[in-house]
């Protein structure tokens, strides 16, 4: 069985919920697409499934990697190619979930993604550069450099910026040429999740306030103990940053909490730029429709069994 099934779209549709469904009714395997549930010991923050979803199917791409250790696009590419190699050969159906838009179709699409180790020194000059407020400078440099690159990545996200930055300048080639599509999307159904702009947002809303009530503060408090700065890119994701900035007295509370939920709204934007609804490979169901899991299970039914 070499078919795959992915689920996008953007956070708070139930893409986690719908992929534990089908993969229970039919047998198959969850490979995680999100680029912070990699990292072992942020479980809240990143809606990472509970122990007792994680004991349902199996799930792989989670809990990876430590949150001070570096994990490239490349390294994910490999790791879970690999695994869903591995899901495949054992004859069981692989469901790719997730919103993180380059993990996704690194994997759909094939691309051929350059393996540029980090330069330490390289990146640090950047870092002081965007720490000193050159952050526009870092992104006109790049748009120079590589409009396309530019095109595709949030001005205000500067680990992004200067990763393309730092692999455009050691391979000698713009960053958007090296990441290349090996192929079209074959032998996989997408399935995306999707709803009005409103309904998001309140859904959103009422998923950080959970993460709260279970203990944001609390995880992060334990991450800083362990050692984990805010300096480090997986404490920069949207919730770990913000609850940063209230433990460091920078913002109450309310604020923090405010300042998430108002980042990830952001974020739900971008995520429409990955997955567009008018892209045709992918088959979009409202969220809330009457019967849509029911929809959605015929769908993919359908195409296991062709």
């Amino acid at each position: 069985m070499n078919y795959l099934v992915a689920i996008v779209g953007p956070t708070a549709t139930g893409k986690s919920h719908l992929a534990l469904l089908l993969a229970k009714a039919f047998s198959g395997e969850i490979v995680s697409a999100d680029s912070r549930q990699v990292y072992r010991h942020m479980d809240i923050g990143t809606a990472k499934p509970g122990r007792d979803e994680l004991a349902l199917v199996p799930h792989h791409m989670i809990d990876v990697v430590n949150p001070d250790d570096d994990f490239s696009l490349a390294q994910y590419q490999h790791l879970a190619q690999r695994v869903i190699a591995d899901v495949q050969g054992r004859e069981k159906a692989v469901f790719l979930v997730g919103g993180s838009g380059l993990y996704v179709w690194s994997v759909l699409e094939g691309w051929g993604i350059p393996s540029v180790p980090p330069d330490a020194e390289f990146r640090r000059h950047l870092e002081e550069r965007a720490a000193a407020g050159e952050d526009d400078e870092l992104y006109g440099e790049l748009g120079r450099a590589d409009p396309a690159a530019a095109q595709g990545i949030d001005p205000r996200n500067v680990r992004r910026v200067i990763r393309a930055l730092e692999v455009s300048h050691h391979a000698a080639a713009p960053f958007s040429r090296l990441r290349q599509k090996q192929g079209q999307v074959s032998g996989a159904l997408i399935i995306g999740l999707t709803a009005n702009r409103e309904e998001l947002y309140r859904r959103v809303d009422l998923r950080v306030d959970r993460m709260v009530e279970r203990g944001l503060v609390e995880e992060v408090r334990r991450l800083v103990r362990r050692g984990y700065g805010f300096d480090l890119p997986a404490m920069s994701g949207i919730g770990y940053k913000q609850i940063g900035m209230f433990l460091r007295g920078e913002a109450s509370l309310d604020s923090a909490v405010q300042q998430i939920k108002f980042a990830t709204h952001r974020f739900v934007r971008q995520q429409y730029n990955w997955f567009k609804l008018n892209d045709e490979r992918i088959k979009w169901f409202d969220i809330m429709g009457d019967g849509v899991e029911t929809e959605i299970a015929r769908e993919v039914d359908g195409f296991l069994s062709a």
